[in-house]
């Protein structure tokens, strides 16, 4: 119990506000390239880290501390004459509430990313038209980033921001970069946005919210109930329809939130969890590793 505590430590929060704005670290690593002399990499990655950052994607301005921590991490594989061609690895954090800590909200990685860059070039973006796939997938990550933090807070809370990765999407399928398409496979950003706007899979959004702001948030002031919302929640993921527990939103929250789940019920008070480790193990197969050390 001692190590949850310290876990969801003591750290009072006066002013606990949806943070809808981004700080982001971007990497860009050539060395698949064997280019990685080139200067072209290092002005990509700061001009993508000035363009995520410096930009007012919500309309809203935010204090520092509001701001949501994320990484983006490009690895270009084939890079010949301003065409580039790799993958992109977003995640994601927030604060739990009380606490010194911070917990994964997403980690997702897209190997359908490929674009066209010239040096010193500006980035700019503009959801109702397609004038760069670079900027369009970025653009769509960062909504991404934004909605499923304001799910965390509020049931849906998310929609809006959901809503304009969405209109990206359907700005983009007028291009011939993959990831875009229905028929781009059940890995493509497509997918990933239609699953967390179908109404099939609205309990994994609510889930989302009881977890964090039911569950990791409330550990601060007793640990036994928020550790039963983080079953509650968990619980709420198994009751989605079966043909719908292969979801991609489903696999990249495992992919997130495997150790920390193993951790929440691996100490502190106990809380009834063979049901829990039941459907950990039909949603999230791979990680049974985890799973077996909940006890």
């Amino acid at each position: 119990m001692k190590n949850l505590l310290l876990i969801f430590g003591m750290l009072f929060c006066c002013n606990l506000g949806i943070a809808q704005e981004i700080n982001c670290q971007v990497e860009v690593n050539a060395r698949q390239t064997g280019q990685t002399g080139l200067t072209i990499f290092k002005t990509l990655e700061k001009s993508l880290s000035e363009f995520i950052n410096q930009k007012n994607w919500t309309g809203e301005k935010f204090k520092n501390h509001e701001k949501i921590n994320c990484s983006i991490f490009i690895t270009i594989k084939e890079y010949k004459s301003g065409s580039f061609t790799g993958s992109i690895q977003i995640q994601s954090s927030r604060p739990v509430y009380g606490s010194s800590m911070a917990t994964p909200i997403i980690n997702f990685k897209d190997e359908q990313f490929s674009f066209q860059y010239i040096e010193f070039e500006s980035l700019k973006f503009n959801p109702n038209s397609f004038d760069s796939n670079l900027v369009s997938v970025v653009g769509y990550y960062v909504y991404t980033i934004l909605g499923l933090d304001a799910d965390t807070f509020a049931p849906l809370g998310g929609s809006d921001y959901l809503q304009s990765a969405e209109q990206i999407v359907s700005t983009a399928q007028q291009s011939n970069y993959q990831g875009w398409k229905p028929t781009d496979g059940n890995q493509s950003r497509f997918r990933l946005n239609e699953d967390l706007l179908s109404p099939s899979l609205e309990d994994y959004r609510n889930a989302l919210y009881t977890y964090h702001r039911e569950g990791l948030d409330a550990m601060y002031k007793d640990v036994k109930t928020g550790k039963q919302k983080v079953a509650d929640a968990i619980l709420q993921l198994g009751e989605i329809s079966s043909n719908r527990t292969s979801s991609i939103a489903i696999r990249s929250f495992f992919d997130a939130k495997a150790d920390e789940i193993e951790k929440i019920f691996s100490d502190g008070p106990s809380v009834e969890i063979s049901e829990v480790v039941d459907v950990l193990n039909n949603l999230s197969p791979q990680y049974s590793k985890n799973w077996r050390n909940i006890h």
